[in-house]
């Protein structure tokens, strides 16, 4: 049975490192802790990311790379694989979306896309 992008659910949580911002320098610091959970019914491994983040003043990025936090898990059905990672934005408020892209045990390659999220500083949204 051939995997598709729907089998797939990413759950996103985010957070503001004030620790590390440092706002005179326009130096916003979030940690986002991502959740893929593989609903279908074929093991794939997670090759790629690509990400484009978006600041609050109009700037945007693209990051690609293989795998995630220096691995390429592979994520049977009925399993899940979470990671926590990072973004450094010049703006308190801003967001990220983007896609993975798996390969099946058979060698069928599919991109899920990662929904878009909000980063904020804390009540820096009304």
């Amino acid at each position: 049975m051939a995997q598709r992008e729907d089998d797939f659910e990413i759950g996103i949580e985010t957070g503001y490192i004030e620790g590390q911002s440092d706002p005179a320098e326009h130096r916003f610091v979030f940690a986002y802790t991502i959740t893929i959970t593989n609903r279908g019914e074929v093991s794939a491994r997670l090759l790629n990311r690509h990400w484009i983040v978006t600041h609050g003043n109009g700037k945007s990025e693209e990051v690609r790379g293989k795998g995630v936090v220096g691995q390429q898990p592979r994520i049977p059905p009925g399993e899940s694989f979470s990671y926590t990672s990072g973004a450094v934005i010049e703006s308190e408020v801003g967001a990220m979306q983007g896609s993975y892209e798996f390969e099946t045990d058979g060698g069928d390659r599919f991109s899920v896309p990662i929904p878009p999220f909000a980063l904020s500083v804390r009540n820096a949204l009304h």
